[in-house]
């Protein structure tokens, strides 16, 4: 008896024992199996991470893996931040390995693989990701600007590869490939829009994108010839050059059209004014303060213009901005078609305390028989050369010749400050003080020989190609001294020249450098500030500092061409509310 129960004693034990010990055993299996699968994984994910940046090979060729970048710890943080771009990273990687395999074996991957070369960064560790955001460096900020446009950019590449390979196939060509190219280049362009960065695209347009990539997929295994390709993108490159050269030759052209062209509206104000002047008695056409004409101890500002609106501003603007308005006269010189509408104008707008004086060109006599010669001989279309009005300026002694001096206005300026101090200026025995423009680097620099032939002999021996120029615009002129040493003489000397042969460009700023040169006094730059009528780049705060603003250039104020920026200075001279400027549309 006490055998069996022995035996029963050591089967429970035994039993037991199993049942501890094998339960361990097959735990201690199971886990150096997950072991092994987890470094399979782990062999697996690093190795699909390598396949991001890697280019495979088609059919046994060799092709030359881009160029990997490195970044420094600094700068992984600043990349890592670009979320939606990693997010992407998977889609991007396939369409680019097949389009730059295609675009290589075309010739055409220049501009891709710089779009394609982007890094493949490894997911950080938890030690990365505890450390503290590294501010971006400049490098670093670039890059990731440039990342932001890349599909944009894979966009337009692809474009430009699908009408390539349409130019291969025959005009008549109506294959499956060619309907499928034009279909993809419809969706691709519509989809693409007027997007400039990645965000701007729609959730389609990435479809379309890849949709366009396995196109390209299918033409590039169509054709094959790399010279060929070459060839036939070089002479798109020259076409669209040429096209771009055209168009830019057109926009110069209706530029200037449009610059020298009388807008509608003007032409309406300038015939509804004209109209009534003449519907005036004698006595009505005659304006007040007639008497300080003649007074040299005031204040005579000239303006040439045949523009009611242009000389309107700038007489309101000199007015308000004058500390003495009463000693302030104006002399207002137009043709005889304009005369009636500018004196129009200035009868229904009076100048307050200021006196006016509106004449003419024609009513100079002397003049007509002087000046009217040259013209006939200058064989010109160009307003610049033959318009007797931009030359007038060098007559000034003569027309005015009660006067010791005289500041001279364009029409296309703003007054800003009190202009009257010019008249305390020292000329150091100069006749003209204007503002110079010899300053490298600034929007109105110009130079003696961009205007000046200085091959020519005469001119040569007599001026220094880097003497300083100035401009026209804002000019205080001692008539006196003018008069002593007979400039309006050296004038027609270097206009006779011209004639002859070519001595000058560009109207009649040239020829005042001639006329006036080691006469002329600098003004300080604050006086005068040029660059308001084309894209000058001029600074806001030279503008607000600036006595005189000035429109030189084609895109004068009053134009539909001129620069929205710039033309609330002018339009807070004209008073919109004017029964003749609504009759005529005139609207701010």
């Amino acid at each position: 008896m006490k055998q069996v129960h022995r035996c029963t004693r050591i089967l429970i034990l035994s039993l037991l024992t199993v049942s501890v010990f094998v339960p361990i055993f097959l735990l201690s299996n199971t886990l150096r199996h997950f072991n092994s699968g987890d470094e399979r994984i782990t062999i697996k994910y690093r190795t699909d991470a390598l396949k991001l940046t890697a280019i495979e090979k088609e059919e046994g060729e060799s092709i030359e893996e881009p160029p990997l970048i490195v970044y420094k710890d600094g700068d992984i943080s600043s990349v890592v931040t670009n979320t939606a771009d990693r997010s992407n990273m998977s889609d991007q990687s396939g369409n680019a390995k097949g389009s730059t395999d295609l675009s290589e074996r075309n010739g055409t991957n220049q501009d891709t693989k710089e779009d394609y070369q982007q890094i493949q960064l490894e997911k950080p560790s938890s030690e990365q990701s505890k450390q503290p955001t590294v501010p971006q460096s400049p490098d670093v900020r670039s890059q990731t600007r440039r990342v932001l446009d890349e599909k944009v950019k894979e966009m337009k590449d692809q474009l430009i590869r699908a009408k390539a390979y349409l130019k291969f196939a025959p005009p008549t060509s109506n294959s499956q490939l060619v309907r499928e190219l034009k279909l993809r280049l419809r969706e691709l362009d519509r989809a693409l829009g007027d997007s400039r960065k990645d965000s701007d695209l729609s959730r389609g347009a990435l479809q379309r994108m890849r949709a366009m990539e396995a196109t390209l997929s299918k033409a590039s295994r169509v054709y094959t010839d790399c010279p060929a390709m070459a060839t036939k993108l070089r002479a798109m490159t020259h076409n669209t050059e040429e096209r771009a050269r055209t168009l830019k030759n057109q926009v110069a052209f209706l530029l200037q059209l449009a610059g020298r062209t009388t807008p509608k509206g003007l032409h309406c104000l300038s015939m509804q004014l004209t109209a009534e002047y003449f519907a005036l008695q004698p006595k009505e056409q005659e304006y007040p303060n007639q008497q300080k004409m003649l007074d040299p101890d005031l204040y005579h500002f000239a303006v040439f213009s045949d523009n009611v609106l242009a000389c309107a501003v700038v007489v309101n603007s000199t007015i308000s901005t004058s500390r003495e308005p009463e000693k302030i006269v104006f002399h207002v010189v137009t043709d005889s078609l304009n005369l009636p509408a500018i004196s129009m104008w200035f009868l229904l707008n009076p100048p307050g305390k200021s006196a006016m004086q509106i004449q003419s060109i024609d009513s100079f006599e002397w003049l007509s028989t002087r000046y009217n010669v040259t013209l006939e001989k200058q064989n010109s279309h160009d307003l610049r050369f033959t318009s007797a009005l931009n030359h007038l300026r060098f007559y000034l002694p003569d027309m005015f010749p009660n006067l010791n001096k005289i500041l001279l206005l364009d029409h296309d300026v703003v007054v800003q400050r009190d202009l009257t101090q010019l008249w305390s200026v020292n000329m150091k025995g100069k006749v003209n003080g204007a503002v110079e423009t010899c300053q490298e680097g600034e929007p109105s620099f110009r130079r003696m020989d961009m205007f000046v032939n200085f091959s020519d002999p005469s001119i040569v021996n007599r001026f220094d190609r880097n003497s300083c120029t100035w401009a026209f615009g804002l000019n205080v002129f001692d008539l006196q001294e003018w008069r002593r040493r007979n400039l309006t003489g050296v004038y027609h000397k270097y206009l006779q020249l011209g004639y002859v042969r070519p001595l000058c460009l560009a109207g009649s700023l040239p020829l005042g450098w001639v006329t006036f040169y080691n006469y002329t006094v600098g003004l300080d730059r604050t006086w005068h500030v040029l660059g308001l009528g084309y894209e000058s780049g001029v600074r806001r705060g030279d503008i607000e500092q600036a006595a005189v603003i000035h429109f030189d250039g084609l895109m004068k104020p009053w134009l539909d061409i001129g620069l929205e920026i710039y033309k609330e200075y002018w339009r807070k001279h004209v008073n919109y509310e004017t029964h003749y400027l609504q009759q005529c549309n005139i609207h701010p």
